[in-house]
């Protein structure tokens, strides 16, 4: 109802939410208030955690590691600082940050930097980071 404006509705409180291993797949979090939550390895597969009318979930501080966030809308806003994750999660960032198509010298720098450590990614092979072996 909240995510209607619709009278009575409330915005998810899941603040420091245990929610490990919890089956999130394709949930529909935006707005939700997950700041400090424990999503050790949550299945966030293709969950909306944000959207274009700022009804942005909120992350900080929020336990990532060994989640799956695979195909899953992404929360690219302050909402996000402080995220811990783990290896996993930051090369498929990275690898993200790597498909880019920018010709500034300072991304191309960026970019080498840490390319080797995007390509170590399980998606590196589908953002076309590397050769299939």
């Amino acid at each position: 109802m909240w995510l209607n404006d619709e009278d009575g509705g409330k915005r998810a409180d899941l603040q420091w939410a245990d929610l490990r291993g919890a089956d999130l797949q394709w949930a529909d979090l935006r707005g939700a208030d997950l700041r400090g939550a424990d999503l050790q390895r949550a299945d966030l597969r293709g969950a909306d955690l944000q959207r274009a009318d700022l009804q942005w979930a909120d992350l900080r501080g929020a336990d990532l590691q060994r989640a799956d966030l695979d195909y899953s809308c992404f929360p690219l806003w302050c909402g996000s600082k402080g995220m811990k994750v783990d290896r996993r999660l930051a090369a498929q960032i990275a690898a993200h940050f790597c498909t880019l198509d920018c010709d500034d010298n300072d991304y191309q720098d960026a970019r080498k930097a840490i390319l080797k450590f995007a390509q170590t990614s399980h998606r590196a092979e589908d953002l076309g980071l590397k050769v299939a072996e």
